[in-house]
């Protein structure tokens, strides 16, 4: 049965089975879900993932095209081989920016190409659970319950993939909704926390009427007191939406009055605007990110944006109706907020100017009125599990040896709630919650923040709501790093299948070894990456510096010389070579203001050498990273460690980075 027609026949499939045994189920069509169930799929496995909505990809199908990376040494396996792809669509190596289409068009590729079954518009109601084993779960359509409809899954292994954790709770799982105090885990960044990000500049007044506590507050301002820092709370923080719009008047529908409109909600804007008069660019309101084919993915800035502070509180644990009601209430508010810019008479000339230019683009979310159908949920339930990854792991305090994955971005909290303090005898409004605290390399995240108690479930892993304080959550909480983990989490339950073991009692080593030869789920040769830390791959000929507190490098570190070519200096990168073949040769280079402006590189297969000269105007950076890799040609390579690329400083007139090589097999 061809995958086409196992889609056209799945509604009459359903209505005749009402009951369906799979060996995986993966419940949520986030980006994590569709590797998840590909992963398994490709193992051999039957599988069926279920998507609550009627689009695959979660945020990164839903705006957020401008890929939070932190370091893409940290994205392995299908989730690089997905950024590869998304290259190829725009004629490039791999690519970080695009357009939503984009990327739910590829999402639906892997299903095809895996030939996964995927059930849309169907919610979860219970859980079926015998002891610690989930036996089966049920379902209802979304937005359309009766009983009469429902469906029941049974499975040997879940997975739940939302990003709501909603399964994970339905089962009897431990989770906490909010921030832990500092006391919990021994960190200095969860709990209150008020700073400087994302925030209000001092003295500006709270009241209706300033000055005039008795006529009540802004809308959007909390009469909550301020707790003492570290104070931890039920407080998630703050939701949006990525936005996408375009300047392209042939593809632009303009930005007309939402219904249920009220511009008293901006009033707090209006007085921002007020307080810093020089500031009367959108950039300065809004993380205006220009994607391909002119369209943008926009995001929160500054005191006053796109996050909707103190509107989702009750979000995690609400049932399906109220998160409905939060969710329009988040797009009238934002949408509103689009208006507010370019409509209101109060807002500065040059703003509303720029802001007329933008509308939304008539070619992305065609059935959903042109609207993101994904809200931005930062955080909703974490999983109180077999191990909590804390700020210690995050800044390499604390090492796992049960590693699955990688996290490398800072750690990130958006604001909470937004409310009165007194300072020096002053009211005025201020945001507490917002936390950027980064500058430290990769580090591993542990299979068993993936696992829940073993008390509590033994047949279900979590790689969205995994389990993680809210400060290291917010480090970990990436797209690109939930794909990774959604492709672990798979091969685990494959592997508890095989074994019928326990989720907690698989062999951890060779789930390690699995993900490391087997990357793309599918029995293809892996590339070959050799860091300037690979231990015995490296051969340094004079005195090069390693660089470890960096932004650029791939990984932890890089090599670098600034002798300009006196002497002559080289790093040879040297693969090991499993399969004899052709590979495609990549370098890795950071962007420097003060680096040569040419680097030559020796390739060779051990027998014959040749000369490439990378110029620095080749190297294009785009996104959130500050490094790209850069073709250096192909070159067939024996198996073992004979074939090599030299980095080398010869000819340089400024700094000379060696960092990586990446060597790619050819078809």
């Amino acid at each position: 049965m061809n995958f086409l027609f196992w889609l056209a026949f799945l509604p009459i499939f359903f209505q005749q089975q009402p009951s369906v045994s799979v060996d995986v189920c993966v419940y949520g069509g986030t980006s994590a879900g569709v590797m998840a169930a590909y992963t398994a799929k490709k193992a051999g496995k039957s599988v069926l993932l279920i998507e609550p909505g009627k689009h695959l990809g979660g945020l990164t199908t839903g705006g957020l095209g401008y890929t939070d990376i932190g370091n893409k040494y940290a994205v392995t396996g299908l989730a690089r081989d997905y950024y590869r792809r998304i290259g190829q669509h725009y004629g490039k190596f791999e690519q970080w920016i695009f357009e939503p289409h984009v990327a739910e068009n590829l999402f639906g590729e892997y299903i095809k190409r895996g030939q996964v079954t995927v059930l849309y518009n169907h919610q979860l109601v219970s859980v079926d659970k015998v002891k610690t084993t989930i036996q089966a779960i049920t379902l209802e359509q979304s937005g359309q319950p009766s009983a009469a409809t429902n469906r029941v899954i049974r499975a040997k292994q879940f997975i739940d993939c939302t990003y709501e954790g909603d399964l994970m709770a339905k089962a009897g799982v431990s989770f906490i909704v909010g921030r832990e105090a500092n006391s919990v885990y021994g960190e200095t960044i969860d709990g209150v926390q008020l700073m400087n990000g994302h925030q209000l500049p001092d003295g500006i007044d709270p009241y209706k009427t300033p000055g005039n506590p008795a006529s009540g507050l802004l809308w959007g301002i909390s009469d909550a007191r301020l707790a003492p820092n570290g104070t931890g709370d039920s407080l998630p923080q703050t939701y949006n939406y990525r936005i996408c719009l375009t300047d392209d008047p042939a593809n632009r529908i303009p930005i007309t009055r939402p219904a249920g409109y009220d511009s008293t909600h901006y009033e707090l804007l209006l007085r921002l605007m007020a307080a810093q008069p020089n500031q009367r660019k959108l950039g300065n309101y809004f993380i205006w990110s220009r994607m391909p084919n002119r369209k943008t993915d926009i995001n929160n800035r500054g005191g006053f944006s796109t996050d909707m502070i103190g509107a989702n509180y009750r979000y995690p644990e609400a049932g399906y109706a109220e998160r409905a009601a939060i969710v329009a209430n988040h797009e009238q508010y934002t949408k509103g907020l689009l208006y507010f810019f370019g409509h209101d008479s109060r807002v500065p000339a040059e703003l509303r100017q720029e802001m007329l230019v933008w509308g939304y683009p008539n070619d992305e979310y065609t059935d959903t009125g042109n609207w993101s159908p994904q809200l931005y949920i930062r955080e909703a339930r974490r999983m109180i599990g077999d191990y909590v990854m804390t700020q210690d792991n995050c800044v390499g305090k604390t090492v796992v040896n049960d590693a699955i994955g990688m996290a490398a971005y800072t750690m990130d909290s958006h604001n909470c709630q937004r409310l009165v303090i007194e300072k020096n005898g002053v009211k005025m409004v201020k945001n507490e919650g917002n936390v950027e605290v980064g500058g430290f390399p990769p580090y591993p995240i542990a299979y068993r923040s993936l696992t829940p108690k073993p008390t509590e479930c033994t047949n279900l892993l979590v790689p969205v709501c995994l389990s993680a304080s809210h400060i290291a959550y917010g480090s970990i909480r990436m797209e690109p790093v939930f794909m990774v983990l959604g492709q672990s989490a798979a091969t685990a339950a494959v592997m508890a299948i095989d074994a019928g073991v326990p989720v907690q009692r698989i062999d951890v080593v060779k789930l390690q070894n699995q993900l490391k030869t087997n990357p793309l789920a599918d029995g293809s040769t892996p590339e070959i990456l050799v860091d300037d830390a690979s231990e015995g791959s490296i051969d340094r000929v004079g005195s090069w510096s390693q660089v470890t507190k960096n932004k650029g490098s791939y990984g932890p570190s890089w090599l670098a010389d600034s002798s300009r070519g006196q002497p002559l200096k080289t790093v040879r990168f040297r693969p090991r070579v499993v399969k004899a073949g052709r590979y495609g040769v990549y370098a890795y280079f950071p962007k420097l203001a003060n680096g040569s402006s040419r680097t030559t590189l020796l390739v060779s297969n051990g027998k014959e050498t040749r000369e490439v000269v990378v110029n620095e105007a080749d190297i294009r950076v785009e996104g959130q990273t500050s490094g790209e890799w850069v073709s250096v040609g192909n070159v067939a390579l024996p198996a073992g460690q004979k074939g090599y690329v030299a980095v080398s400083n010869k000819n340089a007139d400024g700094i000379v980075v060696a960092d990586a090589v990446l060597f790619v097999p050819m078809p």
